[in-house]
């Protein structure tokens, strides 16, 4: 079962939440984050990306970057942007999107149910990125970020949501620059954290990575370095625990992750649109937008026109937790061997673009002649997710995409 604990959150005060909370650190380059910061003193960019404060050319990974963190992680401090709270407590997290709102509670996970696969991951991570946020928490002591975890849903834990939800006046209740809502409750009463806690303890078996794959797994082996160089561990640390946003998994909703291609592979169009049909009934749907109805349904974009592509019967297999995948179709069928695209990771002559854009998005790059061509997926569903964990399996790279990011700065968890 799984361990989620409370703890005694660094959070700003409530005037001053809108301007400190900030996107993940790794859906924006420095530029971006140099932007997102302005007219903001206290962002928490300033500790995630602290590159903007240093010279144009700095290298983010230098250890110059890493200790202008530290230095602005302790004055955010110093100066009150940053208060710890009194006692352990969980918090309750909600995000609204198109009129939609779901609801996370905030604790600590346990680095040993990540170790022991409590904790289960769709993804593989790159040793580079890890490195570079294992570096990022271990100088600041502190998860300076939340992990997105999902679980199956509790009736009871819910309830006690929407308790506190109706009943409390929100701590933080603010619309960001992208028009999502996020609100923040804290869980003051005793009994109430008690019984959360122990309803994960009994009642939840496995806990999922949603987002934030390199995030878990460098706050896990930071956590696990710490346990293994203190000659007097005793497994009780607030380093064997981790910031995460847990939302229950009915709630959630994985959106569309799309691929634009750069050329043809020396094919004409004719001749790589007679390649398609062999695995696709094609259909020319005109000028118009054509988004994807269906799993198994695709739509591309090329040289001005959308078609809508099914899927042949005998190219997926609907009993294997990653044949059913459309990425896996797409790759299997046109990446690999019709654009010889043989490594979705390195290769530069493919690009992902999330859902959250629009497929005008798609329509914009290839019409610039960036791209040459785009496909649209239908989502992966949670259930699909669920199972691939569940199974052991891991996710072809660029699957899933979960709208809206989570807001850094919120609360902030210390790791003594």
């Amino acid at each position: 079962m799984a361990v989620v604990k409370p703890f005694r959150g660094l959070r700003p005060p409530r005037e001053i939440a809108r301007d400190l909370a900030s996107l993940p650190y790794d859906v924006m380059n420095t530029a971006e984050a140099l932007e997102m910061s302005k007219g903001k003193e206290c962002s928490l960019l300033h500790i995630t990306r602290a590159e903007i404060d240093l010279p144009p050319d700095t290298d983010t990974h230098s250890g110059a970057v890493y200790r202008k963190s530290v230095e602005n992680f302790g004055l955010w401090q110093k100066k009150g942007w940053l208060i710890q709270d009194e006692r352990p407590s969980f918090y309750i997290y909600a995000q609204t999107m198109d009129g939609r709102t779901q609801y996370g509670i905030v604790g600590c996970a346990s680095v040993d149910d990540y170790l022991k696969g409590v904790i289960k991951k769709h993804e593989l991570t790159r040793p580079d990125k890890e490195q570079d946020r294992m570096v990022h928490v271990r100088t600041n002591n502190a998860n300076i970020e939340p992990v997105f975890f999902t679980y199956p849903a509790v009736k009871e834990l819910d309830s006690i949501v929407k308790k506190i939800v109706k009943k409390e006046k929100p701590e933080y209740d603010f619309t960001a620059e992208d028009r999502f809502g996020h609100h923040f409750w804290l869980i003051r009463d005793p009994e109430t954290t008690a019984r959360i806690e122990k309803i994960f303890a009994e009642k939840v078996p496995y806990m999922y990575v949603a987002d934030g794959h390199h995030r878990t797994a460098a706050a896990a082996l930071v956590g696990k370095e710490k346990s293994e160089n203190n000659h007097d561990h005793k497994g009780d640390e607030e380093y064997n625990y981790f910031l995460a946003v847990i939302f229950p998994d009915d709630q959630l909703r994985i959106i569309d992750y799309n691929r634009t291609i750069k050329d043809l592979n020396g094919l004409t169009k004719e001749e790589f649109m007679a390649k398609l049909e062999a695995g696709f009934e094609i259909k020319e749907k005109g000028e118009k937008i054509y988004k994807p109805r269906r799993l198994h349904n695709f739509s591309m974009y090329l040289d001005g026109k959308w078609y809508s592509l099914k899927a042949k019967k005998g190219t997926y297999d609907d009993n294997d937790p990653i044949g059913v995948l459309d990425v896996t179709i797409l790759t299997k069928q046109v990446l690999l061997p019709i654009l010889d695209i043989q490594d979705l990771r390195t290769s530069k002559r493919i690009d992902f673009v999330g859902g959250i854009r629009g497929l005008g998005e798609l329509k914009k790059r290839v019409d610039s002649g960036e791209m040459k061509l785009a496909f649209a997926l239908y989502p992966v569903s949670m259930k699909q997710l669920i199972n691939i964990a569940d199974s052991g399996n891991i996710m072809p790279p660029k699957t899933t995409w979960f709208e809206p990011k989570l807001r850094s700065g919120l609360v902030i968890h210390l790791l003594d």
